[in-house]
């Protein structure tokens, strides 16, 4: 199994928890409040209009005593991406000095949230800026705060025309153009999930990638590159069902919380055999380090919405079984795109030597398999030894690097440790 599965699953992982919270309680002990899951239905079709979001700035850092800025960033394909600024910790440290900037990149179906999620000492966003970087948040296309466009609307397909690929060529780039425009520094980066895998194919174009020249170092958490070591009967039998070209021609916006994908996500659960309950542990490993309030807080704001096509993409890139640009089906077509009658391929071995990488992945996690990480790891085998530090932390599972309890003492020490090294 593969990178599609491991994605997609985690998009079932996410509508059943809403509608099965016992699924979490089996694995955890935990609760989730009724108030959270009548929140989150009532975001589906067919409810009252929700109003427009709030920036994330007011909905979960000004609140706890950050000063937080929102920015808009246009890309070059029209896209108005949100990206929020927290320049100091609570403690000010106003000493007029220009510090590191930090880029946060969040995986797929959730946005900027996901980095404040636990308490301000244990939320990745706010342990930065305490520690004196000058923290940006990025929000990737589609998602709630980045749903405008120069001249297409989000209910339209046309919006919807998009894969990760987009997001390499187009959000990354604006993203790091207008950070270090407004710093005049080189950027760090972090991503976690599938925003580890757009920074290492981002990466793997060297030379002629926008971001290369701008990037400090990247920190890679539950690294997505390989994942043929997945298997879980659920994420087989969303696999199977998973036609991604099939489903563009109905569905252009994959979101979850509307009717054709959320009736989807029920037949798979109805599937005979199929286990709805214990989902965590099934499908992410066995996360050591959650709570429930931090998974409340996640109910209450997640999912976010993908396109189709970018789904479609990940598919694709477990049957052709390498990272590669979208293919459009069609020897024709793909030559109309790229000037070859095969989508070129993302080649990581082409990562920069010299480029500084943080990479911390977990014993337990079924989405980014150790074993599948020794495959991403023999790509960077040629990597300068001094520029690569690989942390294995042997009972972290996939969520518990980013809404983990324990995460600061385990993994951000020794990423922020790391950043103050690359001078």
């Amino acid at each position: 199994m593969g990178l599609i599965q491991c994605f997609f699953v985690l998009a079932v992982l996410i509508f059943l928890v809403h509608e099965f919270p016992q699924a979490y309680a089996s694995s955890r002990g935990a609760s989730v409040s009724s108030n959270a899951l009548a929140r989150h239905r009532g975001r589906g079709r067919g409810a009252p209009s929700a109003p427009v979001p709030v920036g994330l700035c007011e909905s979960a850092v000004t609140i706890h005593g950050y000063k937080c800025q929102e920015f808009n960033v246009r890309t070059d394909d029209g896209y108005v991406l949100s990206l929020q600024r927290i320049s100091e910790g609570r403690a000010g440290h106003g000493d007029g000095k220009i510090k590191q900037p930090v880029l946060l990149q969040h995986g797929l179906l959730v946005d900027g949230m996901s980095w404040f999620l636990n308490s301000v000492d244990q939320s990745l966003g706010f342990i930065l800026a305490d520690s004196g970087f000058d923290v940006w948040v990025a929000n990737t296309r589609g998602t709630r705060y980045s749903r405008a466009h120069a001249t297409l609307d989000a209910s339209h397909p046309a919006y919807w025309n998009w894969s990760w690929d987009e997001i390499v060529q187009f959000d990354l780039p604006a993203t790091f153009d207008f950070v270090y425009k407004q710093t005049g520094k080189k950027v760090h980066y972090v991503g976690h999930s599938l925003g580890t895998l757009v920074a290492l194919t981002s990466f793997s174009q060297g030379s002629s990638s926008r971001v290369v020249d701008k990037l400090r170092s990247a920190a890679l958490l539950s690294p997505v590159a390989y994942l043929s070591h997945m298997s879980t009967a659920l994420g087989v039998v969303a696999a199977k069902a998973f036609v991604g070209e099939m489903v563009t021609t109905f569905v252009a916006e994959f979101n979850i919380n509307e009717e054709p994908v959320a009736n989807f996500l029920k037949a798979i659960c109805a599937t005979p055999g199929m286990d709805c309950y214990d989902l965590i542990t099934a499908v992410t490993g066995k996360n050591c380090c959650l709570n429930s309030s931090t998974v409340d807080l996640f109910l209450r704001n997640e999912p976010q919405s993908t396109a189709t096509k970018n789904m479609v993409h990940l598919a694709q890139t477990v049957r052709n079984g390498m990272l590669t640009k979208y293919d459009y089906g069609n020897a024709n077509a793909n030559v109309q795109h790229y000037g070859q009658p095969k989508p070129p391929v993302y080649d990581l071995t082409n990562i920069p030597k010299n480029l500084p990488l943080f990479m911390s992945y977990g014993g337990q996690d079924s989405l980014a398999d150790p074993r599948d990480v020794g495959s991403l790891m023999d790509s960077l085998k040629l990597h300068d030894g001094d520029k690569l530090q690989v942390q294995f932390v042997k009972d972290f599972a996939h969520a518990d690097f980013i809404m983990g309890v324990t995460a600061k003492d385990i993994v951000y020490n020794s990423m922020i440790a790391f950043f103050k090294r690359q001078v």
